[in-house]
């Protein structure tokens, strides 16, 4: 056997293979605008828009989704590592340790101070959407119709009139400071012990579930304001009027040096994120989380629907 040759030939044959594989993999331009998102639906639904309203207005992007959990996201935009992905308001809170300023309680001086603090950082805000995905006590349709539940405050009224309330929660939710003991300081009422049940974990679509089936006598439960299982599931979100809670409102972030190279990059996406409201959000990561549709087929049909892309 001629091994110099046997061995130029399996040489050969790995070039050949490498090549192949090089050529199979996406092509991206040097500039090419690299799109990231965390793990969690909304998170995937919002990376995916920005991806594919970008690729529609003519800008080569790189889809980095699902990239990871904040820390590592928020990491890779610092370094450069991915150019935009969505993030919330009110994370910037604690990105700065400012989370003690009440500007974080409105969507709008919230959404400034984000943008002002992040300046520093070389990162812009474009225009956030109209909704929050903050901390939110959602109670069963059939009780909050009757008993004319719409606010925070109307649930305060109802609960200290005796009205009768199981709610469902995460340890975290019913012992964080931040979370249900500010919702009760804020409204002025108190759920006794035998008001609260406590369920592992701190998926909401859990505790929703349980009030929307009655489970153990529960008729309400905390749920994130944009969760897709409200409305599915025949809850409704009180709205927390007086601001008890830091507003999320889910926004495109951007390197500053990325959108000075792509200046369209602030219009295309401004009247996009502008027609995402709560209701809009729950509908769509309903279509996820509870239809199990792919993110990319949901934000690809609603965005053809709208009439922002073809």
């Amino acid at each position: 056997m001629n091994f110099l040759f046997d061995r130029r030939r399996f040489a050969s044959t790995l070039l050949g293979a490498a090549l192949a594989f090089a050529c199979a993999l996406p092509a991206y331009a040097a500039d090419s605008v690299k799109v990231g998102s965390k793990l969690d639906a909304e998170a995937s639904v919002l990376g995916s828009i920005i991806l594919q309203v970008l690729s529609a207005n003519g800008v080569a992007t790189e889809n980095k989704l699902q990239l990871g959990p904040t820390k590592i996201v928020r990491t890779a935009l610092l370094s450069g590592e991915i150019d935009i992905y969505p993030e919330y308001t009110g994370n910037a809170a604690f990105f700065h340790n400012a989370d003690s300023d009440p500007a974080w309680k409105s969507l709008d001086a919230g959404y400034r101070k984000a943008k002002e603090l992040d300046a520093k950082n070389k990162v812009v805000w474009l225009a956030a959407a109209p909704a929050n995905n903050t901390w939110a006590v959602a109670v069963r349709q059939d009780v909050a119709g009757p008993n004319k539940l719409v606010t925070v405050a109307d649930f305060a009224k109802w609960v200290n009139g005796g009205g009768k309330v199981k709610l469902a929660g995460s340890a975290e939710f019913v012992e964080s400071p931040a979370a249900l003991p500010a919702f009760q300081s804020t409204y002025g009422f108190k759920l006794a012990a035998d008001q609260i049940v406590v369920l592992a974990g701190g998926d909401t679509s859990v505790f929703e579930k349980a009030a929307a089936e009655g489970t153990s006598g529960v008729n309400a439960a905390v749920a994130y304001g944009t969760d897709g299982a409200i409305s599915a599931l025949g809850l409704v979100a009180l709205d927390d009027n007086k601001g008890a809670q830091i507003v999320y409102a889910p926004a495109p972030v951007v390197r500053a040096d990325v959108l000075a190279k792509h200046p369209e990059i602030e219009k295309a996406l401004a009247p996009v994120f502008a027609s995402l409201d709560a209701a809009t959000l729950r509908k769509l990561n309903a279509e996820i989380s509870l239809d199990g549709k792919d993110a990319k087929a949901v934000a690809a049909a609603y965005l053809k629907a709208k009439g922002f892309v073809k």
